[in-house]
């Protein structure tokens, strides 16, 4: 692949390049999204099929489970030093996870699909045993 620009060879992002700015594991174009948080089917700039990645569930998995202790934390920790109203917890817990796991999300799924591009990763298979 080449660059536009220059017609020097384009340069694949790094992971974390790739989850935070939303870019092409394979030409650095900012095509991974169609939206917030859904994927682009492919690369308008490369042509990578992005559909045939399988990010899965994984990154909403483990963004709920530490963004959740660490609200909890947060949560016990201001109730024990402030002592503020329930109402108060109720209104700011939930609307702050949410922000969090939602605005996580993005730069998660985006660097699972840049670690799999990278690492050729593909399906479990089982082997046959040999005769």
């Amino acid at each position: 692949m080449t660059d536009s620009r220059d017609g020097a060879a384009a340069t694949p992002p790094t992971i974390t390049e790739a989850g935070l700015k939303g870019l092409c594991p394979r030409c650095g174009a900012q095509t991974l999204f169609a939206s917030t948080i859904r994927f682009a089917p492919k690369c308008t700039a490369c042509g990578l099929d992005f559909a045939s990645f399988n990010v899965g569930d994984g990154p909403a998995a483990f963004l709920t489970l530490g963004i959740g202790t660490l609200i909890t934390v947060l949560a016990i920790a201001s109730d024990m030093l402030f002592h503020p109203p329930i109402w108060l917890h109720l209104i700011v817990w939930p609307v702050l996870t949410l922000a969090a796991v939602v605005g996580g999300l993005r730069v998660a799924k985006g660097a699972l699909m840049a670690a799999e591009y990278r690492n050729a990763a593909r399906e479990g298979r089982i082997a046959d045993p040999e005769p």
